[in-house]
């Protein structure tokens, strides 16, 4: 596989539509398969995935969305709902066998939200790298009710929804001008 950087960061865009190219469960997988590697703190990789595809299931996730995102998901062959396990750290004997890593979780609300949240964030930001490395066009988004999300997808599990991205090919026409970016001097500092 011959990645670039182009693929991956310079040329990909942010994708607010689709075509109807479906996504085949083999790319899904060889996506998880690649995004899984990317490292999280203590390697508790709190990030768990569904894939919307089916009309009904579709129909649910739009009821959960906020007008301005309806469209996007819509047109998309596939919606990952990219949500965060509250209960992470019960994995932590598979995921980090180093050391009795659970105890420093277990109980303290604060530090799993924070660490949940966080390290779920970072698998989602590999998550659309890995898609983009695939040819995989993304359309990461907040603009839904959370509660409503978690309780159409997640009810009766640790879950909570983090953020949810389309995939598909993209359609071209319906990306936005590329925005600037802060410079280096604006963002960073050296000490």
């Amino acid at each position: 596989m011959n990645i670039t950087t182009e693929q991956i960061f310079d040329h990909a865009r942010t994708q607010n539509g689709f075509f109807a190219d479906p996504v085949p469960e083999a790319k899904l997988r060889a996506l998880y398969e690649m995004m899984k590697w990317g490292p999280t703190s203590a390697n508790c990789s709190p990030a768990r995935f569904i894939f919307v595809q089916s009309r009904e299931a579709k129909d649910k996730l739009i009821d959960c969305m906020d007008p301005g995102n309806v469209a996007k998901v819509r047109s998309a062959p596939v919606t990952a709902i990219i949500g965060m396990d509250m209960a992470f750290y019960d994995k932590l004997p598979q995921l980090f066998p180093h050391t009795n890593a659970r105890p420093w979780f277990a109980g303290k609300p604060e530090k799993i939200a924070e660490t949940a949240f966080r390290n779920s964030s970072l698998q989602g930001g590999y998550f659309i790298i890995a898609a983009r490395a695939l040819g995989i066009d993304c359309g990461p988004m907040s603009g839904f009710d959370a509660a409503k999300m978690d309780a159409a997808f997640w009810a009766g599990t640790t879950v909570k929804t983090n953020f949810v991205c389309s995939l598909g090919r993209g359609d071209p026409s319906k990306v936005f001008g590329r925005s600037p970016r802060l410079t280096f001097e604006e963002a960073c500092r050296i000490e």
